[in-house]
């Protein structure tokens, strides 16, 4: 409880962080100890103030960073940010940390994007699908759309042998596929994940 404070005014007001932004616009429905409690608990989402979106910013630039480095960047201290980035996890705004490895320079030189339209007149097609095609390793990527086309697969090998290989064993016997189109990687021309916030 002694992280946090209140400042009143009358029979409303605001409940803060010890860094001064606000949590709760009024408190006077709450006495101290539940005040307290309920923030320990419960940091609502869609809550995000400019401090927050200061540590995302830099954080999508350099994963890597450091506390004490981030909180240099965002002008506040290494306490405020660890509290805040714990909050921001436990809240599921930050997912984890992603690894990004070079596939070509570890043997798998063939990217190929599968456009697939399925058989709807089952009502579990999408379902089944999607269990079986989640099973196949080389699948990476499963994206779902509305319109003429219902998934995307992105797939990878390490040569035209192995994807064909894959393509015959694993992907044309998923279940519930009308029409399969395949689209093959020549190169990528921008890859980024950064929100612009």
């Amino acid at each position: 409880a002694s992280a946090w404070k209140y400042i009143a005014n009358g029979n409303a007001g605001r409940i803060y962080f010890e860094d001064g932004s606000i949590v709760f616009n009024t408190w006077s429905k709450f006495n101290n100890k539940d005040v307290y409690a309920h923030l320990d608990t419960n940091i609502e989402k869609n809550m995000l103030d400019d401090l927050d979106n200061r540590i995302l910013r830099y954080l999508q630039n350099d994963p890597e960073s450091s506390v004490a480095n981030l909180a240099e960047k965002a002008a506040t201290t290494s306490p405020v940010v660890s509290r805040r980035l714990a909050k921001l996890q436990q809240t599921g705004y930050v997912l984890g940390h992603e690894l990004i490895l070079d596939w070509s320079a570890l043997g798998f030189e063939v990217q190929v994007s599968l456009r697939v339209t399925l058989d709807k007149t089952e009502p579990s097609a999408f379902d089944e699908f999607l269990k079986a095609a989640r099973k196949i390793k080389e699948v990476l990527e499963i994206q779902t759309f509305l319109g003429m086309v219902d998934v995307r697969l992105s797939v990878v090998a390490r040569d035209m042998k192995h994807y064909q290989q894959v393509y015959k064993d694993s992907i044309l016997v998923l279940p519930h596929i009308s029409d399969i189109e395949a689209l093959m990687h020549i190169s990528t021309i921008k890859m980024d994940r950064r929100l612009p916030i």
